[in-house]
């Protein structure tokens, strides 16, 4: 097989704040912003990148979930606890700088792990988990 990744998804809480942080905070371009019966779905990506995105989308929208599902999903965006994501820089402490000085969400400091990167790690306004790292010159 040759497969590659195309596009991943995050929830959103919030359009208008995800897109100000992904956009005018990391940087990323708007490839697509899609609204449908009250919901929005917003696909970006790196300019570095153009073969892969991301999409933030509403928690839960799939219309087999439960009311109940949706609350607990919900929940779980919010606390920080339903998805994450991995981001690379070549520069782990400046972005982490910059990051601090737009006021970002801390949750770990830039520090060298024990396989062989060295990373830290930020929250999006919607709670989800963004580690970003540094990866060794070869």
């Amino acid at each position: 097989m040759n497969l590659s990744i195309h596009t991943t998804f995050l929830p959103h809480l919030d359009p208008e704040a995800s897109l100000a942080f992904y956009r005018d905070i990391l940087g990323f371009e708007v490839r697509n912003d899609v609204g449908y019966e009250g919901m929005r779905w917003i696909t970006l990506g790196s300019a570095t990148q153009p073969d892969v995105s991301l999409v933030i989308e509403p928690p839960a929208a799939d219309p087999g979930i439960t009311d109940d599902e949706r609350r607990q999903i919900t929940e779980m965006v919010a606390k920080g606890t339903f998805a994450r994501i991995l981001l690379a820089t070549p520069d782990v402490d400046a972005t982490f700088a910059d990051l601090v000085a737009a006021g970002v969400e801390v949750v770990q400091e830039p520090m060298d792990m024990p396989y062989g990167v060295r990373d830290c790690a930020v929250r999006d306004p919607a709670g989800n988990l963004l580690r970003i790292q540094q990866h060794p010159a070869a």
